[in-house]
C-alpha cells in the first residue's frame, strides 16, 4: 500500500503578480514554493504558516491566503524512497497548495531563516517558471498547479 505525507505548498504572489521562488541551499540550480510537512497535530493552515514563517520570514499577517486546492501527489524516486519511508513512513507526498497575496508594508523575504532551507530567492512571473529547476518526479504536479492557479502552460 503507498503511503504519502502530508504537505504544503505556498504560492507567494505579490502586488505585481509575480511568483515567489526560492533556491534550495543544497541543491544550486533547484527552485521551488515554500513548502513543507504537515506536523502530527497540524492542520493544513498550522503548517503553512509555520513553513513560510520558518522559510521565507514572513509570518500570517503579511499575506492573506485567497485559495486552497488539494490531492497533488507525487511519488519520491526510487533510489530516495526506502530513506523516506524510514524517517516519514511515505512513499511520497500529497500536497495541499495555498495561493497568498503579500499585503502591503508586509516585509522582504528573508530566506536566512533557522531552517536554511533555501539560499536566494526571486519574484517571476507565473507564466516562467520552468520545469528544469525541479527534479524530474516533481514535474508533473508543478506543471499541474501552474496550469490550476495560473492558467500556466508548461
Amino acid at each position: 500500500m503507498v503511503r504519502y505525507r502530508a504537505n504544503v505548498a505556498a504560492l507567494m504572489v505579490n502586488a505585481a503578480g509575480s511568483l515567489l521562488i526560492c533556491e534550495r541551499a543544497t541543491i544550486p540550480g533547484a527552485w521551488q514554493f515554500p513548502q513543507g510537512g504537515v506536523d502530527s497535530g497540524e492542520t493544513a493552515e498550522q503548517a503553512l504558516f509555520r513553513e513560510v514563517r520558518e522559510e521565507v520570514g514572513l509570518e500570517p499577517r503579511h499575506y492573506e491566503v485567497i485559495d486552497r486546492r488539494e490531492g497533488y501527489r507525487y511519488l519520491y524516486p526510487q533510489g530516495a524512497r526506502g530513506k523516506k519511508l524510514r524517517k516519514h513512513g511515505s512513499h511520497g507526498q500529497e500536497q495541499t497548495y495555498f495561493l497568498c497575496h503579500l499585503k502591503p508594508g508586509a516585509p522582504q523575504v528573508n530566506v536566512d531563516q533557522k531552517s536554511r532551507e533555501f539560499r536566494a530567492y526571486r519574484w517571476i512571473p507565473p507564466q516562467e517558471f520552468d520545469l528544469d529547476w525541479l527534479p524530474e518526479f516533481k514535474r508533473d504536479v508543478y506543471r499541474e498547479v501552474m496550469r490550476d492557479f495560473f492558467r500556466v502552460a508548461l
